[in-house]
Formats: C-alpha cells, structure tokens, sequence
C-alpha cells in the first residue's frame, strides 16, 4: 500500500548527496554503449529477466508484465521479482556496473530512486529507443511527470496524489475549505490534527508541496525563496500539532484509533487502506476550495549495462505496458487512484475486483476534483531535499 511512499526522502537525499562527487567514470556507470549500438526488433532467443522494485509499483503492474511473458514467451522466456529500499537502489547497481556485471535489467522506481540514478548516471538512454517504446498518448499532468525522467526513464504509471485531508465525520462536522479553515480548527481542538514528516510521507509531502499554491505564495517551485507565507503558516500550525508523525501509516493508525480527529492524505491513501480494513470505512475525504493538485509518478529505468538482447525485451514490454488495454489493471485496489498514465482509460476497463473496490471505497466526487483543479508537478529532487531541510529547521525543529 502507499506506505511505500515513505522510502522517497532518503531516495532524494542519496540524489543530492551524490551531487557534491565527481563525476562517475565510464567504468563506474557501466557500458554506455548499449544506447548507440543495434537492439534488434526482439531478442535473437527468449531471455529472463531480473526486475526490481522499489515502489511498491508491481501491485499496479506485475499483471502487466506477466500476462506479457505468459503471451509472449518467444521473447521472455521467465520473468524473476525482487524488492528493495529504495535508498539501497543507486548503490546496488553501481556496484553491478563496477564489477562488469549488471544482474538487473529493469528498475520500477520512484522519483527518488529515479534521481539518484539520474545524478550517478546509472540509467540508459531511452530516447533513442522511442520508436521501440512507441509515443504513448500520456494525460497531460503524466507527460509533464515523464519530463523529470530526462529521456533516462518511462513513466509508466501516474496519479494526482493530493492534498487532501482525511477526517471522522462525527468529530469534524464541519470540515475546512481552506488551510486558514483548519488552523482555526486546530487551534479550538489542540493536538487533534496531525501530519507526517513531509520526508517520510506521501501525504506529508504533498500538503507542503501544495500549500504554497493554496496561499499564493510568490514562487511555488522555490521553497527557500518563494515560500514566506507557507512557513509563516506551518510555523503558526506547529503550536497546535502535538507530534508529527514518523509516517503515513502512524497517521491513519492514529486516525483509526480515535487519536486524532483528521489528519493529511491523498486519493490513494484514502481508498487503500480503508479497502484492507486497516482504517474504518466511514472516514471521510475532503479538498480545499481553490486546490492545485500535485502530481505523482512510477517509472521504469534500465540500468546501463544490460545487454542489447535484454534491451529488447524491456522495450517490447514496456510498448505492453503503455496500451490502454495494460493500463487498465494500474487501478488495482485504489493505491495510486486513478493509476493509468495514459488517455482514454476508464475504470470500466478495469478488472473487476479493481471497479468493486473503487465503487465500494472511493469516492465519486474524486473524479470531478481532478477534473476541476489545475494540476502541477511535484518539486526537482534538489527543491524537495531543501524544502524538507526547512520544513525540520523552521518547522519541526521550533
């Protein structure tokens, strides 16, 4: 479930520690070549692949890629699973790269292992392979998320994360339509609202990543420079939130405990976790008036080294996985709702157990709200790592 989300910060701290290295030598990278030199159309004999994932993405995906190896075995012969963390994932495969021996041939990651690989130059080019891949017709919020990708990486699954807010009707009867809203509504009922350390947390960072936007701050991209009333409010906020979470789970266990009365969340944490019956069902979701939405996604990367056969295999793939017809299974139980990173995929297409579960614990009001507010993507890996910085210097840190 989304609690995956909580692996971003020390991702993205990996990211801009490496910045300060020098530069990675060819050796120290793996074999570059594999970029400019032939893949053919498909492999010269079925191959295995070895994936990785530090998302949490193959609950969206692995039904994806194994109806691809079960439909196309003249191509991918055995597809073989592991996880990680994703702080381990840079070091993982450099030390691969080093050693001339590249086991992995797919990453799904996040934006924080997808940075610290950009930063290392760990990942292949993939924009010389778009042809293979194909043009995916991306909605437009997930065209922007494949930008972050640098042509190193596909984006492969999206979704318009938050802010939202989560609350028990009977204790909120009246929930906030704006940030001013809650802090009234905070500072009447001192240490009932709570949110996790935006480093740590999905939804954390999304509430500080949108808030700019809400206040209208001078620069929402810049939260050393452009952010006065954004920490001016949090700061103000502070004194009536008794802790802060160390991450989203301990926000929705304390929401389902009665601990508190609202905390942060998103569209994926709010469905998910209320369809595993680890928050009760009757919890409710709102927005605030004027919202901007701050978008999320999953990517596949190919780590440098990977051989011009397995090359092939990956990029036939992941045209598979593009289809709307593939799509269709990114809206699993909710966890990254909606989910598919392209157009024209209603949850119709969905399988069926996936449209019982957003029926019976989504919201149908969701689906207006993205429709009706602008969407922005979420901060460069640098601008998130110093908003993070501030947040524990000037917020947590009073």
């Amino acid at each position: 479930m989304p609690s995956v989300q909580r692996l971003v910060a020390a991702g993205l701290l990996l990211a801009v520690t490496v910045v300060g290295c020098s530069a990675p030598s060819s050796q120290s990278s793996g074999d570059k070549g594999q970029s400019t030199r032939k893949v053919p159309d498909k492999p010269s004999k079925p191959v295995s692949l070895e994936i990785l994932d530090v998302a949490g993405n193959l609950q969206l995906t692995q039904g994806m890629i194994d109806e691809f190896q079960k439909t196309h075995p003249e191509i991918v012969s055995k597809v073989s699973y592991s996880k990680a963390p994703a702080p381990e994932l840079a070091g993982k495969i450099k030390a691969q790269q080093q050693a001339g021996r590249v086991q992995i041939d797919m990453v799904l990651t996040g934006t924080d292992g997808l940075a610290a690989g950009l930063e290392q130059d760990l990942w292949a080019d993939m924009s010389t392979h778009q042809d293979a891949i194909g043009n995916p017709d991306y909605l437009p919020p997930a065209a922007e998320m494949a930008k972050l990708a640098q042509g190193k990486g596909t984006a492969v699954v999206y979704y318009p994360s938050g802010p939202l807010f989560e609350y028990d009707p009977a204790k909120v009867p009246n929930p906030p339509k704006s940030p001013q809203q809650l802090l009234d509504w905070a500072k009447a009922h001192p240490k009932r609202f709570q949110y996790a350390d935006p480093a740590n947390s999905g939804p954390g960072r999304t509430w500080l990543m949108g808030l700019p936007y809400l206040l209208g701050d001078k620069d929402p991209s810049d939260p050393e420079k452009g952010w006065d009333k954004t920490w001016a409010y949090l700061k103000e906020l502070d004194k009536y939130v008794d802790v802060y979470a160390s991450g989203t789970s301990e926000t929705m266990k304390n929401l389902a405990t009665g601990q508190v009365d609202m905390i942060m969340s998103t569209t994926g944490w709010y469905i998910n976790p209320r369809a595993l019956g680890t928050v009760p069902k009757k919890m409710k979701a709102g927005h605030f008036d004027d919202m901007t939405w701050v978008t999320d996604a999953q990517y596949a990367v190919v780590p440098n080294g990977v051989s011009a056969d397995k090359m092939s295999a990956v990029l036939n793939l992941l045209h598979w996985m593009l289809t709307p017809e593939q799509q269709a299974k990114a809206y699993d139980d909710g966890y990254f709702y909606p989910g598919p990173a392209v157009k024209d995929v209603p949850l119709s297409m969905a399988p069926a157990k996936s449209q019982q579960v957003v029926k019976e614990y989504g919201v149908p009001e969701f689906d207006t709200w993205i429709d009706q507010f602008p969407k922005k993507p979420s901060l460069s890996s640098q601008a998130q790592v110093k908003a993070f910085d501030l947040w524990n210097r000037q917020v947590a840190g009073q």
